[in-house]
């Protein structure tokens, strides 16, 4: 069944950015709606502990964040679509975008707010044992592998993130980076190092998973020495990976600008991108900040410029109207 609706501001993808560019959108009378995607609330909707969120005394949970803001903007008047977009079209005007259910959206205005996901290693044996031992979310996951022992691949503040996090279930967390130093921020440093259930192996990648066939499950993993290529094996029951994500930006590719890590790129001090009208907002443009706050200001930046772009685009210029009626009178 196909449906066709018309909107000043259509909303792609959920989380900080997109929820804050709803309530803005929403506030401004512009109707907003907004397509949520595979992963409604966003990366935070995995996240337990958020202690880094302004206005909160106490530590918040992610999810708890999440439904906070989707509440507040369909408070305000945003429409959700439980739904995915699966193409758009930027050449013409009113922009097109159509969704997996058959929806059709013509809107004045297009807000990016798809996000990023996690990126993988792209070993064989990691996609045999991805749910058997092998996973990307460490606060989906961890309860299973309650006092086991298990690795975090990584050296990020997402990899230091996850490997203190495990330690709340695993009896012990090894970090295994490929360099002699993490990238991680140093308070998070600190906690890993001084953490008794944690070990950290230097200057190693992984090379294979290993484990049983039947069941399928993972029990060791392979590393290689990267600066002398000796190998060793060590036990390890569960696997996370947090080596960094994706924008998700697949959608949009050859239709607007995107640089060599296909993050979408926008003016300077700015949300706009090389399409008029057309707004990117969050982790699909930003791959330095990457914070909760950072994305939820530039969603609101994006709406306040899609509403500008809409008064000085669309709407009628009332002086050129009072203008145009004193020259006839």
């Amino acid at each position: 069944m196909t449906k066709t609706i018309q909107t000043d501001v259509l909303i792609i993808g959920s989380g900080p950015a997109g929820y804050t560019a709803a309530i803005y959108a929403a506030r401004a009378n512009l109707k907003p709606h907004l397509v949520s995607g595979l992963e409604p609330g966003g990366q935070l909707t995995i996240t337990t502990d958020v202690e880094n969120y302004p206005g909160f005394g106490d530590v918040i949970q992610g999810p708890w964040l999440m439904e906070q803001m989707k509440e507040q903007a369909v408070k305000v008047g945003t429409e959700f679509h439980h739904d995915i977009v699966n193409s758009v079209k930027f050449d013409d005007k009113p922009f097109l975008a159509e969704t997996d259910s058959g929806i059709t959206f013509n809107s004045k205005t297009i807000i990016i707010a798809t996000g990023a996901q996690a990126r993988w290693l792209n070993l064989e044996s990691e996609n045999k044992f991805k749910g058997f031992g092998i996973s990307a979310c460490a606060t989906c996951d961890g309860f299973f592998f309650k006092d086991q022992n298990i690795i975090v691949v990584g050296g990020g503040n997402s990899a230091v993130e996850e490997a203190l996090y495990l330690t709340n279930f695993a009896s012990k967390v090894t970090l295994i980076h490929r360099r002699d130093k993490l990238r991680a921020e140093k308070i998070l440093q600190e906690r890993l190092f001084n953490h008794p259930k944690i070990e950290i192996i230097w200057d190693h990648t992984v090379e294979e998973f290993l484990g049983t066939e039947e069941p399928l499950s993972l029990n060791k993993v392979k590393l290689k020495n990267t600066k002398d290529n000796n190998e060793k094996i060590i036990d390890a029951t569960g696997a996370f990976i947090a080596i960094g994500h994706d924008p998700s930006t697949s959608l949009f590719k050859d239709k607007i600008k995107m640089d060599n890590e296909n993050y979408i790129v926008t003016k300077s001090d700015s949300t706009e991108t090389n399409v008029k009208g057309v707004f990117a907002a969050g982790d699909v443009k930003d791959k330095v900040f990457r914070q909760a706050v950072t994305a939820a200001g530039m969603g609101c930046m994006a709406a306040l410029e899609a509403e500008k772009y809409i008064a000085e685009n669309y709407e009628p210029c009332l002086s050129c109207i009072l203008g145009v009626f004193l020259l006839i009178t």
